[in-house]
Parts: structure tokens; C-alpha cells; sequence
């Protein structure tokens, strides 16, 4: 029984985990590479994702819009290509100064 129940919290735990980490983004050179292809505007009002991009990775919590970029591809949760046209891109980022501003705007992306 007590196997068991230890069996059961590092599940938990690494399912949260896993999704508390969802933001540690890292670029890849190329998009067949990459889980999402991505375009920056630089407008606020064309983007489904606002993007806050943080210092640290202990911000970089949850599905919010806070980014945090690594320069290794292993501590990664989400690989993305940054493409030149918005036509090629699965979702739209804007960039903001201020972390309270980051979010979906466009929740029937969030999925991706």
C-alpha cells in the first residue's frame, strides 16, 4: 500500500510539473522542429497571444503568456519557430513591457 501511494504522488507530481513549466520556451532554427510556428506583430490588437518575456524561469509558470527562453532545447517544454509571414504562423504574439498584460486574447488558440 505504501508503495502505491508513493507511485501515485510522483505521478502527481510530475504531471504538475510539467504543466507548471509550460512557458519555458526555447527557438528553433528550424519549424520542422518546432511544436508551434509563431509570428511577432507589432500590434497589440492583431495578436492571440500576448507575450511578457521574463528573466527567470520561476516566472515562467502555467499557460499565461509569460516566456521564459532558454538556450538549451532539453529544458524546454515548448519549441517554436519564429516565422517572417503571419500566413505561416499557428499563432500571433505581441510583446509587452509589462507582465500584467500577458494572456490569451484569442482563447480558441490556447490549445495549440
Amino acid at each position: 500500500m505504501k508503495h502505491i501511494n508513493v507511485a501515485i504522488i510522483l505521478i502527481l507530481f510530475c504531471f504538475f510539473r510539467s504543466k507548471t513549466t509550460a512557458q519555458v520556451v526555447y527557438k528553433c532554427d528550424y519549424s520542422s522542429d518546432a511544436d508551434i510556428k509563431v509570428y511577432v506583430t507589432t500590434y497589440k490588437s492583431d495578436a492571440d497571444l500576448v507575450v511578457y518575456k521574463t528573466k527567470y524561469q520561476s516566472d515562467a509558470t502555467g499557460d499565461k503568456g509569460i516566456w521564459y527562453f532558454t538556450t538549451y532545447k532539453d529544458d524546454a517544454k515548448l519549441k517554436v519557430y519564429f516565422t517572417s509571414y503571419k500566413s505561416e504562423a499557428d499563432i500571433v504574439v505581441y510583446y509587452t513591457e509589462y507582465q500584467s498584460d500577458a494572456g490569451w486574447t484569442d482563447n480558441k488558440k490556447k490549445h495549440r
